[in-house]
């Protein structure tokens, strides 16, 4: 039973990582990548992936259309929650006075934090809302494309 689980979760973890990429984002699997991804110049949208239903069925799908629109991050990263610990590990620790909380969004400028889109602002609500929260967020610190 525990080999039929484990093989479940892997696809979970599996589709999940593949929905993120296909929408243009890059996955940081170490702390090294985190670091050097997160001090670029320019915007970063971060989106911290979680295989529950609401990353799923709201945060990823949020994550791939809040993106079409005329001002937008420069750059798209993605940790993953519970599966590359320590990438996300130091992720978190750029986004002060905001509990761990996944699915979620962080918005960094220059290597700067910025804004988050936390769990409760996700669960419970339509992919659309959190499209215009973040746009919301673009418009205020994202230059046009």
């Amino acid at each position: 039973m525990s080999m039929d689980f484990n093989f479940f979760m892997n696809d979970v973890v599996s589709q999940a990582r593949s929905e993120i990429k296909a929408a243009g984002y890059t996955e940081l699997k170490s702390p090294e990548e985190v670091e050097e991804a997160f001090t670029k110049k320019g915007t970063t949208l971060v989106m911290i992936n979680s295989v529950c239903g609401c990353a799923g069925g709201i945060a990823r799908p949020a994550a791939a259309h809040s993106v079409h629109f005329d001002k937008r991050p420069d750059h798209l990263v993605t940790v993953f929650a519970g599966q590359d610990k320590a990438a996300t590990e130091k992720a978190r620790d750029y986004f002060e006075g905001y509990p761990p909380s996944s699915p979620s969004f962080a918005l960094l400028k220059d290597g700067e934090f910025l804004t988050m889109v936390e769990r409760h602002e996700i669960e419970g609500h339509d992919p659309m809302s959190v499209v215009n929260k973040l746009q919301g967020y673009f418009d205020q610190y994202c230059e046009e494309v």
